[in-house]
């Protein structure tokens, strides 16, 4: 006799002090993944702080006033945890998987680091490590090209604020910037503790109510100014480019949008890296060392990205190539079997990136923060199973890639 296999179940609740609290429980799952999902990024910050979230982070794990570095790690350690956290334009994440015996433990943990010390002599310490970090990644133009390039592409709305940050802002900044940064935009109602995996929800319920009871509700709010992206070209010299870097940039649908997983489809097809058009347009003739599209979606906004890298001589051939793809993909459209092979190349992934409790948390977790809402993975499987030919081609009338801007770097002369 076959056994029915136990079913996922949801379970959300908000704290008297506005802190969400949301799991999926699979109780078959071998470990729990949990962790802090803060609405906050460069997005969030104004010049005079640019990269203070990002320096957050780090600092994070730097202690709370019963903990220092050393203990901070130490109990990581103990627990066996995975562990890690990022910061990106729109939010910082705080996450780890262990043993479900380690759970109410790793918990605990997390939950006072969410009240860090913020020690003066290890905020100086640390600025030294991001100040190098930023001095590293100047180094490296295929990152500084979306870093750079969103920044002239979103023409001074906060989308296109610098995760890092500067060399002046973070030199400028104080570690008194920094904690009242922290209170304004670490409140409870601002965060998202998420939990997957073999999870015990009434105990884990209970044990938070009890950590946070001394924090003290608060809204940080988010500013949404009118987005005027840029059009055309620019090629701006990098003097540490041997070759050419090239970013194509053109308006997309944001992570509210039901449109999402059409435009995903639709990216997939253009420049999936191993067979789509713009492989066989350039990478197969030997135009590009390599080229890829994809998507970037954002909270009330988002864009479509094409990036290319090759010998400074092919540049404005590679240029010429990529205008007339996107053109033909706009007159004529996308066809049923290039649909179909994406659909299932996107069916794949999402059934990789859906086996492990940790890769769950991070697909629950963020899509509540821009959603306030559950999916599981057989939703979204549906979802993109149901995407039709009308539906990405619909895109293209509505997202044209005519209104593009291509940012370039290119060595110095």
């Amino acid at each position: 006799m076959t056994q029915t296999k136990p079913a996922l179940e949801f379970k959300q609740a908000t704290l008297e002090n506005g802190l969400t609290v949301i799991a999926e429980i699979n109780p078959e799952a071998k470990s729990v993944a949990l962790g802090y999902f803060c609405k906050t990024g460069s997005r969030d910050e104004t010049p005079e702080i640019a990269g203070v979230s990002h320096f957050l982070e780090h600092m994070l794990f730097k202690g709370s006033a019963t903990r220092d570095a050393l203990q901070v790690n130490l109990e990581f350690d103990q627990m066996g945890a995975q562990y890690n956290a990022y910061t990106s334009e729109e939010n910082t994440v705080y996450y780890a998987a262990v043993l479900p015996e380690f759970a109410p433990r790793l918990l605990e943990l997390w939950t006072d680091l969410m009240r860090p010390a913020l020690r003066q002599e290890d905020f100086d310490t640390e600025k030294q490590v991001i100040l190098e970090e930023i001095a590293l990644y100047e180094d490296r133009p295929n990152i500084m090209l979306f870093d750079w390039g969103r920044a002239r592409y979103f023409a001074g709305h906060p989308l296109g604020n610098s995760v890092l940050g500067t060399t002046r802002s973070i030199s400028a900044l104080t570690r008194d910037q920094m904690a009242a940064y922290q209170t304004r935009r670490y409140a409870p109602s601002n965060l998202v503790l998420t939990l997957a995996g073999k999870v015990d929800w009434e105990r884990t319920l209970a044990q938070v109510q009890e950590l946070t009871a001394t924090w003290t509700k608060g809204q940080a709010g988010r500013d949404y100014p009118d987005l005027h992206p840029a059009v055309g070209e620019l090629r701006e010299p990098y003097p540490k480019a041997t070759q050419t870097y090239l970013a194509l940039l053109a308006p997309g649908v944001s992570a509210q949008d039901p449109r999402r997983y059409a435009a995903n489809i639709l990216a997939n097809i253009l420049g999936e890296e191993g067979n789509s058009r713009l492989f066989w347009a350039l990478s197969d003739k030997g135009l590009v060392e390599s080229v890829g599209a994809g998507v970037d979606e954002a909270d009330g906004a988002g864009l479509y990205y094409i990036y290319a890298q090759t010998d400074p001589a092919n540049e404005e051939t590679v240029k010429a190539v990529l205008r007339d793809e996107l053109g033909r993909l706009e007159r004529e459209g996308v066809r049923l079997e290039e649909l179909e092979r994406a659909k299932n190349k996107l069916a794949t992934a999402l059934v990789f990136a859906g086996e492990t409790p940790m890769q769950r948390l991070m697909s629950v977790g963020i899509n509540y923060l821009y959603n306030q809402t559950y999916e599981p993975l057989s939703e979204v499987a549906r979802k993109v199973e149901v995407v039709t030919l009308a539906d990405v081609n619909g895109l293209l009338e509505t997202r044209p890639f005519s209104q593009s801007f291509i940012y370039s770097l290119v060595p110095a002369q």
